[in-house]
């Protein structure tokens, strides 16, 4: 079962309009006595209703069943994605992760039971944090449906594209690739490859949006109209389906009777959308020393903090280096802010070797991280009268002002690296008092 995309409509933020029958919006209203073609109208809110227009985020949907039509909810058991930052005391040591393991095929799994809750902070009763998730899949969500009621759902592939239909229209998206899903949108993740892995950041505070520019004016970084939203798709079909709610912190199923994917046109500004990482347009230094890596910003949650983000998302995509009398890769550094950081593609250009394509380490406020003793040494002597390239490859980082807690779980998965500190074992000491 698959509603095959209709297409997208560009821009980031923007009051879009569509439908999949013509004549389904109706014109100067938003709630007539009747909706064309026997729909139900439905407003669907991802923000105060009394929040300044330029942050006041909702959609109007007409739809063939109401979303009140499903069974009563029951807990549903999937004890690996959960919002348990809370077990114990936090380890200030730098942690990295091998790629989360591949389901085997005795065990077909899909992206809902693929999901592993790797660290966060905050939670949904606070509306405030965020929580970062891997997923690992085989299977797509046949007869099921999903949505979270906490956050909206950063998507970040690593392997194998997904198909995600949503209840606004459909998402098609790859490896450098990502998709958001905003809070409370039903939909479903299909493979087309068979299977797929990747992570998830869960915002709990305000919706991302695009960072601010300053002194780098009216362009660069993540352009507007480089995002896309679905045009309007739906699903009319009737049967035993299940729906999936993660709700505070914990999942709820309930039978539903027809696919809840059955919008047939819909207009606002609160929609899923896709952006292509490698549409960035990097921004560095053409002299010496390194802007701050804010310059890497995709999107932002931002706090109630001025310029403090809940959280932050942030890329580090092929582009050339060319500061002289300088150390090129990132330095070595502590932060008041939290990084967990992620490898989708290549190599990473701060460490030479353990740093893989779908593993993940974390650096928690104020301990001490940067380049391992092969990539120090390659660069403090490297020959810097030509510019060097960092090609193919893309890397990410979920930044938080608050410490990223690690699950009970993560810290004792077999794939953590517990050797990880090693990689800083061969600096050596090359003080010499004059």
């Amino acid at each position: 079962m698959a509603i095959s995309s209709n297409g997208y409509q560009s821009g980031f933020g923007n009051e879009f309009a569509s439908e999949a029958i013509a004549g389904t919006l109706p014109v100067g209203r938003n709630s007539p006595q009747k909706v064309a073609h026997g729909l139900y109208a439905e407003q669907l809110s991802g923000t105060a209703f009394t929040a300044p227009r330029g942050e006041n985020r909702r959609s109007w949907l007409y739809r063939i069943r109401p979303a009140a039509m499903h069974g009563a909810f029951e807990p549903y058991a999937q004890p690996r994605l959960h919002n348990d930052f809370e077990a114990g005391p936090v380890t200030p040591d730098q942690l990295r992760w091998n790629p989360l393991p591949m389901p085997g095929v005795d065990a077909p799994t899909d992206f809902v039971d693929g999901l592993l809750t790797m660290a966060g902070n905050g939670g949904p009763a606070a509306m405030t944090g965020m929580g970062v998730h891997m997923y690992a899949a085989n299977k797509s969500m046949d007869g099921r449906f999903f949505y979270d009621a906490d956050g909206e759902l950063l998507i970040v592939p690593q392997h194998g594209r997904l198909h995600v239909a949503t209840e606004l229209g459909v998402l098609e998206i790859e490896p450098q690739e990502i998709a958001v899903i905003p809070r409370g949108m039903r939909f479903r993740v299909e493979l087309p490859d068979g299977e797929a892995r990747g992570y998830v950041c869960e915002n709990f505070g305000a919706l991302l949006r695009l960072p601010d520019l300053g002194p780098i004016g009216s362009n660069g970084l993540a352009n507007p109209r480089d995002f896309l939203a679905p045009q309007a798709a739906y699903e009319d079909i009737e049967g035993e389906f299940e729906l999936i709610a993660k709700f505070q912190g914990h999942l709820w199923r309930a039978d539903i009777g027809h696919s809840p994917l059955d919008v047939v046109g819909w207009h606002g500004n609160y929609a899923p959308y896709k952006y292509d990482l490698r549409r960035f347009n990097a921004i560095g230094s053409i002299s010496f020393d390194h802007p701050d890596p804010s310059i890497f910003l995709v999107l932002t949650s931002p706090s109630d903090t001025a310029g403090v983000g809940n959280m932050d998302f942030a890329i580090f995509p092929p582009r050339w280096l060319v500061a002289q009398d300088t150390f090129r890769p990132p330095w070595f550094h502590r932060n008041i802010a939290s990084e967990f950081m992620g490898l989708i593609h290549g190599a990473y250009d701060a460490k030479a070797e353990g740093f893989v394509p779908g593993g993940c380490s974390l650096h928690n406020c104020m301990t001490g991280h940067g380049p391992d003793a092969a990539t120090f040494d390659k660069a403090s002597s490297a020959d810097l009268s030509m510019p060097d390239v960092v090609r193919d490859t893309m890397a990410f980082m979920f930044e938080a002002r608050a410490v990223i807690r690690p699950t009970v779980q993560a810290l004792q998965a077999s794939h953590r690296q517990r050797d990880y500190q090693a990689c800083w074992a061969g600096l050596r000491r090359n003080f010499a008092a004059p």
